[in-house]
């Protein structure tokens, strides 16, 4: 993404240097809650776009991550309630951290996870991509998503038990990680 910066705003500096910095973890973070390279790219884009309009109200640099994060969240959620229609994931799948490292027992496991993933809700899928990849709260999650933690909880348990049942090759890899909270 290219951003263009008014020499004479220090906002606008800093804020150019998050997007450059902090552009590839925020398309991985939206490569799993959409499961398409394309959507995560305009979802991230933007969430970008949002937060560049409050930059006058951010007080600081660390204020973009979080600002960031968050309406990448509510957007995600917003499509989801807007469409309610049945979901699938179109799209590659591609390793965004690492593409040139891609190892056969790892390409198979990734794809049994997209698969998984895809057969979740938007919200099931949120809930666990910001618990178990973003490593959140149950509360930070609540927060983020604008919902109870009774919800969180509720939906975290139904998204793994869904798991289990549709994708039990994830279950070693789970526990290894300390998924099974």
């Amino acid at each position: 993404m290219r951003v263009r910066v008014r020499s004479d705003d220090p906002a606008e500096a800093e804020f150019a240097v998050f997007v450059r910095a902090r552009t590839p973890a925020l398309q991985r973070t939206a490569f799993l809650l959409t499961g398409d390279r394309h959507l995560a790219e305009d979802l991230v884009q933007d969430a970008l776009a949002r937060t560049h309009r409050a930059l006058r109200r951010l007080a600081d640099e660390g204020h973009f991550e979080a600002y960031t994060r968050t309406a990448m969240y509510h957007l995600h959620i917003r499509r989801w309630r807007r469409s309610r229609f049945a979901e699938s994931l179109p799209g590659e799948l591609t390793d965004l951290a690492h593409p040139d490292s891609d190892h056969a027992g790892r390409t198979d496991l990734r794809i049994s996870l997209h698969r998984a993933l895809a057969q979740l809700t938007r919200r099931q899928r949120a809930v666990l991509v910001l618990r178990f990849f973003e490593d959140r709260t149950e509360a930070e999650t609540a927060q983020l998503l604008s919902c109870s933690v009774g919800t969180v909880k509720s939906q975290t348990s139904k998204a793994l038990a869904r798991l289990r049942t549709i994708a039990p090759e994830l279950l070693p890899a789970a526990e290894t990680k300390g998924v099974a909270r």
